[in-house]
């Protein structure tokens, strides 16, 4: 439901709900009990964008579909497998 936003003549404002069909131009103000007029404020729009959005979904995707690889990924030709001198890679196990 949109929210919207209600200034009364002495100044307090306040925000209600209402469905868009149902939604008063006036309404008795919660602090002093004037009248109160619906303003025109800005829309909230999502910091956000569909990009972000779209990374946190596939982010709690994997996390009970997570991806399956069968494989590992060829090297293109004239490429060959890295050499490290590192002592501590000598421990780890070789594919």
């Amino acid at each position: 439901m949109p929210n919207y936003r209600y200034t009364c003549a002495e100044g307090c404002q306040f925000d209600a709900l209402f469905s868009m069909s149902e939604v008063p131009a006036q309404l008795d103000c919660r602090s002093c009990g004037a009248s109160a007029r619906r303003t025109i404020t800005a829309p909230f729009l999502s910091a956000a964008g569909s990009s972000a959005y779209g990374l946190m979904d596939r982010a709690a995707a994997t996390a009970h579909e997570p991806a399956v690889v069968s494989n590992l990924p060829s090297r293109g030709p004239g490429q060959a497998t890295p050499v490290t001198r590192n002592p501590l890679h000598a421990k780890l196990p070789r594919p």
